[in-house]
C-alpha cells in the first residue's frame, strides 16, 4: 500500500515513529510548525519488565494518557498535538507498544496499575490530569484510587466497570483476529473494514505504530495477545469499588455511537460518584481520541484549566 511515495511493504521501508505528525496536523487543521518536542522515556519496574512512554514537551507532564487494549501511546498523538504546548506523557501499558511483556501475562487494570504508578513516580513532580480510555480508563481509576497524590483530576474515556464482553463485542472481535498478515496491504484492509468511519491515513499511521514487519515480509501486531479477561480480571464490583474510592474530580467522556457505555452504567457511576460529570461526544465510537480528537482535546483543556 503506497502513499506519498512510502510503501510499508517495500524492502527498504524503515519505520520512524516520529515521521507522521505532520499528517495528524494536516488532517485536523492543526498548525504543524515543522517539529514536535517529543522523546521516548523508559523506566524499569518491580514487576520485572520496563515501561515506555512518549514525553511531549520539556517540562514535567501536566496530563498523562493511558490507551485501551491492543493500542499504544500513539493513539493520543492528535490529541496531544492539539494540546500543545502542554507537557504530556502518553504511556504504553504493559504488553503494549514498547513497554515490556509480563511473564505472567496479566494485563488487567489492577496488574497494570502497579507498573503505571512506578512510572509516574519517576516522571511526575506533582499531581496530573490522568486520562484513560477503555482498559486504560479502568487502569487509571485504579491508580487514582490507590494514589490520589498523583492524580488531580480523572478522565475516563468511554469506559466504566459496567463494561461486558457483549457491549465490547466489536472491539474483542477485532483483537481476536489474526496475529500475522502476509502483507501491509492485508493488515490495512482488515483494519479499514473494522473502522469504516476513520480516514485511510489515520488507520495507516495507527497500524505502523502498532505492528511490525517480519523478516519474511509479513506483518504482526506488537501487543501481547494474552487475554485480559477471565480469572485474572477484577470483578465488576471490585472495579466499581475503585471508582467509589476516588476523591478527585471525575469526568466520563462517552462516544455517542459506542455501545460500550450505556445509560445504566452512567447511573451506576453517578450512584458511586454523585459529583461525577458526563460529556457525550457526537460522531464518536469507542475510540473517542481517534474519531473526535479535537473535541476530546477541548474537554481536556477544561480539566487542565480547572486544576
Amino acid at each position: 500500500m503506497s502513499r506519498d511515495g512510502i510503501d510499508p511493504d517495500a524492502p527498504d521501508f524503515v519505520y520512524d515513529e516520529f515521521a507522521w505528525f505532520h499528517e495528524n496536523c494536516a488532517e485536523y487543521g492543526l498548525d504543524w510548525g515543522g517539529a514536535a518536542e517529543v522523546a521516548r522515556v523508559r523506566h524499569d519496574v518491580s514487576a520485572g519488565h520496563h515501561m515506555s512512554a512518549l514525553h511531549w514537551g520539556a517540562g514535567a507532564p501536566r496530563v498523562v494518557m493511558l490507551h485501551g487494549g491492543a493500542q499504544n501511546a500513539h493513539t493520543w498523538d492528535t490529541v496531544v498535538l492539539a494540546l500543545r504546548p502542554t507537557d504530556a506523557l502518553a504511556v504504553d501499558l504493559p504488553g503494549h507498544g514498547r513497554s515490556g511483556w509480563r511473564d505472567d501475562g496479566r494485563y488487567d487494570p489492577h496488574s497494570n496499575a502497579g507498573s503505571v504508578i512506578e512510572l509516574l513516580e519517576a516522571q511526575l513532580d506533582g499531581p496530573v490530569v490522568l486520562v484513560g480510555m477503555s482498559l486504560g480508563g479502568l487502569t487509571a481509576t485504579r491508580v487514582a484510587a490507590l494514589r490520589p497524590d498523583l492524580v488531580a483530576r480523572l478522565v475516563m474515556v468511554d469506559i466504566t466497570p459496567g463494561v461486558t464482553r457483549d457491549k465490547a463485542k466489536e472491539v474483542h472481535d477485532f483483537i481476536a483476529g489474526p496475529q500475522s498478515f502476509a502483507s501491509f496491504t492485508e493488515i490495512f484492509e482488515r483494519t479499514v473494514a473494522f473502522n469504516p468511519t476513520r480516514s485511510a491515513s489515520s488507520l495507516r499511521r495507527g497500524i505502523l505504530h502498532n505492528a511490525h514487519r517480519m523478516p519474511d515480509g509479513s506483518w504482526e501486531w506488537n501487543y501481547d495477545r494474552s487475554p485480559v479477561t477471565g480469572d485474572s480480571f477484577p470483578s465488576s464490583e471490585a472495579m466499581w469499588a475503585d471508582v467509589a474510592a476516588t476523591t478527585m474530580p471525575c469526568l466520563l467522556v462517552r462516544g455517542a455511537d459506542s455501545p460500550v457505555v450505556d445509560d445504566d452504567d452512567v447511573a451506576e457511576l453517578l450512584r458511586r460518584r454523585p459529583d461525577a460529570r458526563v460529556e457525550m461526544v457526537k460522531s464518536a465510537g469507542h475510540s473517542v481520541q481517534g474519531d473526535q480528537p479535537l473535541v476530546l482535546a477541548r474537554h481536556l483543556e477544561g480539566e487542565l484549566d480547572a486544576r
